[in-house]
């Protein structure tokens, strides 16, 4: 069988104006994440990505000591989601739950949850979203099955973010719509899960995994933002 990997971007900005890009910490975690995958000998015949700045500082940075880099190809099916687009439709329902600026990061996870919660009950107004949840699978449905037309000798690396990540998972094992939330919580910054595929079949190898950063015996390396 052929394979993937796809791995999440590094730390993005959060709290920051500009969210869309990599922190320090988070180019950092893709440079050690390509040099993670150089000591394995793992060789990339081409990568898919979303177009967001996240996507493109993380590959940049996988591949940034590479001799010969893979193939690049943009797809807009593994960009993330709008969850400030999804946040604003739920608090249109529910201005109650309206945080303050400087409001801790858990209460904004809390508030990004119950959105979710609803956007996935097709409970928002649709005249508010950008996006429904029923067209967000389809689009990653569709972005994978490209990659899976795409057989290789070598593997296929995909860059994108946990909510897409997520949703990919709940697509190959088949998972409820309320495993996609409990599993985007939990993906790490630059982690990668790997799959085998053929034309008939998509099937998971291991998923969420940070041995670059393991092997660095620093817990503050290890983010979900």
């Amino acid at each position: 069988m052929a394979e993937f990997y796809i791995a999440r971007h590094g730390q993005a900005s959060f709290g920051a104006k500009n969210y869309d890009k990599l922190s320090e910490l988070g180019h950092h975690q893709a440079k050690w994440l390509g040099s993670y995958f150089r000591r394995k000998n793992i060789v990339f015949s081409q990568v898919f990505r979303g177009d967001m700045v996240r996507h493109k500082e993380t590959t940049e940075g996988i591949f940034l000591e590479s001799e010969k880099k893979p193939k690049e190809t943009i797809n807009l099916g593994f960009n993330e989601f709008d969850f400030e687009n999804i946040v604003q439709a739920y608090l249109s329902l529910h201005p109650e739950q309206t945080l303050t600026a400087d409001a801790e990061p858990t209460l904004f996870y809390r508030l990004l949850k119950f959105s979710m919660l609803s956007w996935s009950q097709d409970a928002l107004p649709h005249d508010c979203l950008n996006e429904t949840w029923s067209d967000f699978k389809a689009r990653v449905g569709n972005a994978l099955d490209l990659v899976c037309k795409s057989p290789s000798k070598q593997p296929i690396l995909i860059v994108s973010s946990g909510g897409v990540i997520a949703m990919l998972l709940s697509l190959v094992l088949e998972l409820h719509t309320h495993h996609v939330m409990e599993l985007n919580m939990q993906i790490k910054n630059s982690s990668f899960s790997h799959f085998y595929f053929n034309k008939n079949a998509v099937r998971l190898s291991s998923f969420n995994n940070v041995p670059h950063l393991e092997n660095l015996h620093k817990p503050d390396v290890i983010t979900f933002s």
